[in-house]
């Protein structure tokens, strides 16, 4: 049968044989592409835009029958080109004694390795407390006493205004039947850190100290200090991984997720109600003291940048965001970092007032499975820098926010997290998401083996209440319950909405939020020109009321990448749209780059219309004119 096969740098065709393995075909690929490509970099996909990618050196014992390929099926290529010579240093690995529980592996297979380099391994350190750097919010947490003040008891306590007895001393911020009665479903994360900070460290007794905090890793160790060689080439029980038993996780990382305005929801859901398609954004803002719990952390949501994406209408497709540094850069100047992403899961009920149906409930589920993976793999890239662990490192501060519709039919907003199990379970490449969204599936040796691929994974164990109320542990092969690998979270808006972006409190259409060519929004130097009013009265002035228009974070993001600002002056911008600081206003205003850029959306952008006569929309007999438009659009442009 022929295969079609479609790259960057151009389309060929392959005959092959049903029972024939992709491996066999590879030279036969490489011959077409240019001759500076590495064979070990190319990947197959169903898909053009490189979703659901797989090296084909990593596919062995597969066969194009076994993937359900029919003549004339094709298959979209993605390759990169051969790196310069590493000093005449071999990168291969020897296969000589190399063993997999016992067995020696066969050099003649040459199982490519399955596993995390060497750099990613979390190493100890000595004294983190006079290291590790973390965030003031930490410091200032780790100060504070976090102790629950309680009233004196008018029946119980018998001292006088001055005592304390056990009815009314303050309680530690971990006490359970606290949190049971404000119905606080998980205890703050310094919360947690006092309670093993308390039973592991005793200051009185004058003992060494030991950080109480320990990440999970389920990884094998490469750098293992028994002197044997890296895995697969010999393990031992220093090396390998112990058994993994879940349970759910008693604490979260941040208690609570607050959006600075609703317009921010809004404005996500503009999108969906456009087009029918999902959208997804990250949330930029910053982290907070949260009252309402002890020692509890809040992520306040200031902004929601909407990355390149292919969006449908049951779920989105990532594209490379090739200027996530420069975002990311562009809310460090003000103030703020990435607290989370956020995704809609909406269809309409079709009742035509609104109400969408309801997908997430206790009967079907609350977080898919492939959702977890997500929110995990989200959380490892972002994790949370704390001197009370071994490791520098523990969990992370990165949330998951989903819009659905509730039980009534409206739409809702839904704030997670990953476990730290999950995490390092899926960094692990342990489990992965399976299409029952309520489980989740635990990689097997076995499957490896047939492709070829050595790895090894650890026994994975569960408890559960079974059905004559015993609490027994099971083992998670094949699949598990997802309940183990999040937490819920809060969420809500302020009661006086007192954003830092003060466009985001207006009801009026703003800036063009960014990516969003495919509904007819683009953002152009005209766009810019309008919400900047160039050309009327205000229009190059910034002082007093007039200097919120540049409080946008879509409008700060399309402006640097104009280039027309300098480091300087694009700081200062920052700074005018999140502290309106007149006299930071008048000192921008009065620069050359922001004049330049005046300047040059004067040339570029529209010209206001001009103000209509009273008498222009009656002819001599009196007749309305309304029907005549004379109005034209020069320099339109559907880009």
């Amino acid at each position: 049968m022929l295969i079609r096969f479609q790259g960057r740098d151009g389309q060929f065709r392959i005959t092959v044989q049903p029972q024939d393995q992709l491996v066999s075909i590879l030279p036969q690929i490489v011959d077409k592409l240019p001759k500076d490509v590495d064979p070990t970099s190319v990947t197959i996909s169903p898909k053009p835009h490189g979703a659901e990618a797989h090296s084909v050196v990593s596919l062995k014992g597969v066969t194009f029958e076994r993937l359900g390929l029919s003549h004339g099926a094709q298959i979209f290529l993605d390759y990169k080109e051969q790196a310069a010579a590493t000093n005449g240093h071999s990168t291969s690995i020897a296969t000589d004694a190399r063993r997999l529980n016992g067995a020696p592996v066969p050099a003649a297979d040459d199982p490519p390795i399955i596993s995390v380099p060497i750099s990613d391994t979390p190493h100890h350190i000595s004294k983190p407390w006079e290291v590790v750097q973390q965030s003031p919010l930490d410091d200032r947490l780790d100060k504070q006493d976090g102790k629950i003040t309680r009233p004196r008891d008018q029946k119980m306590c018998r001292h006088g205004p001055k005592g304390m007895c056990d009815y009314c001393m303050p309680l530690e911020p971990y006490d359970t039947k606290y949190l049971d009665e404000k119905k606080i479903k998980h205890m703050s994360f310094h919360g947690y850190l006092r309670k093993l900070n308390q039973g592991k460290n005793k200051p009185e007794t004058g003992s060494s100290y030991m950080p109480p905090l320990s990440e999970p890793f389920y990884r094998v160790r490469l750098d293992c200090p028994s002197g044997h060689k890296p895995f697969p080439g010999g393990i031992c029980s220093k090396c390998q991984p112990s058994a993994i038993s879940l349970q759910p996780q008693p604490y979260r990382m941040v208690d609570h997720v607050e959006f600075a305005s609703p317009n921010l929801i809004n404005t996500i859901l503009d999108f969906w109600r456009t087009s029918g398609a999902q959208r997804l954004g990250f949330l930029y803002g910053r982290y907070e003291e949260y009252p309402e719990v002890p020692l509890g952390t809040k992520a306040v949501v200031e902004a929601i940048y909407e990355p390149p994406q292919v969006d449908e209408t049951d779920g989105v497709s990532l594209n490379d965001w090739e200027n996530e540094k420069e975002i990311d850069e562009i809310a460090r100047l003000c103030g703020m970092q990435r607290v989370g992403v956020i995704f809609t899961d909406l269809i309409d009920a079709g009742a035509g007032n609104g109400t969408v149906i309801c997908k997430r409930h206790a009967d079907s589920y609350f977080l898919a499975s492939l959702e977890v993976a997500f929110a995990s793999r989200y959380q490892a890239k972002f994790p949370r820098p704390t001197k009370w662990s071994d490791t520098g490192r523990f969990g992370s501060n990165f949330v998951t926010c989903i819009i659905s519709g509730d039980q009534e039919g409206q739409i809702v907003v839904s704030a997670y997290q990953a476990s730290n199990s999950a995490v390092e379970m899926i960094r692990a490449d342990i489990i992965e998401p399976s299409a029952d969204p309520n489980l989740m599936l635990v990689q097997d040796e076995s499957e490896d083996a047939a492709l070829g691929r050595v790895r090894y994974i650890p026994e994975v164990f569960y408890r559960r209440i079974n059905e004559y109320g015993a609490n027994v542990q099971e083992e998670a092969k094949p699949a598990f319950p997802i309940e183990y690998l999040f937490v819920t979270l809060t969420h809500g808006f302020p009661t006086q909405s007192n954003p830092t972006f003060r466009q985001a409190n207006t009801l009026a259409a703003g800036f063009p939020v960014e990516n969003r060519e495919v509904i007819g929004q683009s953002q152009e130097p005209r766009a810019l020109a309008k919400a900047l009013g160039v050309g009327t009265k205000t229009g190059s002035k910034l002082e007093g009321e007039a200097g919120d228009k540049v409080s946008d974070f879509h409008l700060l993001c399309f402006i640097h990448a104009l280039g027309i600002l300098t480091k300087d002056e694009f700081a200062a911008l920052c700074r005018v749209a999140t502290t309106h600081d007149n006299s930071e206003k008048m000192q921008l205003q009065h620069t050359s780059g922001w004049a330049t850029l005046i300047t040059i959306l004067e040339q570029s952008g529209e010209r206001p219309p001009k103000r209509p006569s009273p008498y222009a929309h009656y002819d001599g007999d009196g007749a309305d004119k309304h029907d005549h438009l004379a109005k034209r659009f020069q320099f339109t442009s559907l880009e």
